[in-house]
């Protein structure tokens, strides 16, 4: 919660007369806001908002103003944001601190008044104040606003300019996006900024992530399209930093009400979302909706010990590769030269039971999603003992051999799990049947190399590139659907003993 410091308040800033703040002794603010007292609603005093534009005058002692190198000294070593002033009360300058004490300070040092970013305007400091947030996370919001609002002439550089970065939600999407962004839209989105750094942002994400849970990646989510029940979800689901709406693991309407949430925390009310969620817990718990009070208790708890984790440099983000379906369908097309964007993709993988049976796995995407059920498992019947490509030459018989029978369409590609040898044996058993095979590709697990039929030497993709994650999804799919038959047979086959 920010906090002013006792100084009394100035009817001037940016050389206009602005009326006096009707909120001097008020409690400490939730938020900052820029409207006039005149436009403020009767509140509690307690959700009253301290107007940015209410500057504060020098402190006089008996012997004139203070030292603003004395005055200083004084604040606190809490995280915050600082105000600096010009002889007439103006706020010249805004910035963040992790400590208030020793950020502010910092500005009447040796090094300062050297510094040729700093050196022109410090010596126009004839006052300074600050605001004590719960934070740093608190005080990186907290700036972005009052500079938004204010204007201060030595933050001109973030003014106007669309390169400094931005939070920015998608509020239009059905499980809407927060991301990071340079570039943000003119519509359908709500934003945060500009900041001033964007490693801080960066960090603030991280921290907020942990608490709200929401989505940072770009899929096209729709709550009533099936397939999306069959994607597998990134690494930020497994450490509970996303609900995975990208695997329909919440409803539009819980995870829209999250954003709602987070919005209320970016525009300074804590306070009131603290609240809030209190009334949400006490009610859902009446209702006997337990997982839903126990999920409410645990925001609570992340939101009152953010002062625990606020430290933005601790929480760096774990490195994601996200799977963007869309993305890596155009890639496969750009990178391969395939005259249209491929629509479905099947994936083949052979496994092992110990004793020397072997079973293999046929797995099917459609627009870059599973379609579960399109999926296939084969016992190998014609092959003795371990032999991948004799295996894979019969599943692939097998599969196509139907296909054509029944006059079904080719998948658009066939991804064959495994290296050279096991393409090549998947284009013999086509050959061998007298079919034109599909754009066919093996992608070998050690160096993930992409094996193409007629090349010699193996494609390399780029391992952040959309299209080799949609590939080896599509081969782990593969590989986890085999390995899965193989531990049903086995079981099986314990029992049967």
């Amino acid at each position: 919660m920010p906090v002013f410091s006792s100084s009394p308040p100035s009817t001037k800033q940016s050389g206009r007369l602005r009326p006096p703040s009707i909120l001097r002794n008020c409690k400490a603010p939730e938020s900052v806001s820029g409207m006039e007292a005149n436009d403020q609603p009767a509140v509690p005093e307690e959700d009253r908002l301290i107007g940015p534009r209410d500057v504060v005058l020098p402190i006089l002692s008996d012997n004139g103003p203070i030292d603003p190198r004395e005055k200083v000294r004084s604040f606190p070593a809490t995280p915050g944001v600082y105000l600096m002033k010009d002889a007439l009360g103006r706020v010249i300058y805004v910035g963040k601190a992790r400590h208030l004490r020793n950020r502010a300070g910092s500005y009447f040092s040796k090094q300062a008044a050297v510094d040729p970013r700093t050196a022109d305007w410090i010596p126009e400091i004839a006052d300074l104040d600050f605001l004590v947030t719960d934070t740093e996370v608190d005080a990186l919001l907290l700036e972005a606003r009052l500079i938004k609002d204010i204007q201060p002439k030595h933050n001109s550089d973030l003014k106007d300019d669309k390169t400094f970065p931005y939070l920015e939600i998608h509020i239009r999407e059905p499980f809407p996006r927060v991301e990071f962004t340079r570039k943000p839209r003119s519509k359908g989105t709500k934003l945060y900024g500009p900041f001033t750094s964007a490693r801080k942002l960066r960090g603030a994400i991280a921290v907020l992530q942990k608490v709200f849970r929401f989505r940072n990646c770009g899929l096209d989510i729709r709550e009533d399209d099936e397939r999306w029940r069959w994607f597998r979800p990134c690494l930020l689901a497994s450490i509970q930093q996303c609900t995975a709406p990208c695997n329909l693991r919440i409803s539009k309407e819980e995870y829209r009400r999250d954003i709602k949430k987070l919005c209320l925390f970016l525009d300074g009310k804590k306070a009131k979302l603290l609240r809030g969620l209190q009334k949400e817990m006490l009610m859902a718990s009446q209702e006997l909706k337990f997982e839903k009070a126990a999920r409410i208790r645990d925001q609570l708890q992340a939101l009152e010990n953010l002062n625990l984790r606020g430290d933005i440099d601790a929480n760096t983000q774990p490195e994601v590769f996200q799977i963007d379906p869309r993305k890596g369908l155009l890639g496969l097309k750009k990178i391969f030269g395939l005259e249209k964007i491929p629509r479905r993709i099947e994936g083949v993988d052979i496994a092992h039971l110990q004793g020397g049976e072997t079973v293999a796995s046929l797995v099917q995407f459609i627009d870059g999603l599973p379609f579960k059920h399109g999926y296939k498992r084969f016992k190998i019947k014609t092959v003795d003992g371990v032999d991948d490509f004799a295996s894979m030459r019969e599943v692939v018989s097998r599969r196509f051999r139907r296909l054509s029978q029944e006059g079904e369409d080719f998948p658009d590609i066939l991804l064959i799990d495994g290296g050279k040898g096991q393409l090549g044996a998947a284009m013999e058993a086509m050959r061998n049947i007298g079919i034109d095979p599909p754009f066919t590709i093996s992608l070998a697990k050690k160096e993930e190399e992409v094996f193409l039929p007629g090349e010699s030497e193996p494609k390399l993709l780029s391992r952040h590139s959309f299209a080799l994650r949609l590939l080896q999804y599509v081969r782990d799919e593969s590989h986890r659907f085999a390995q899965q038959y193989h531990h049903l047979l086995r079981k099986k086959s314990t029992f049967d003993e």
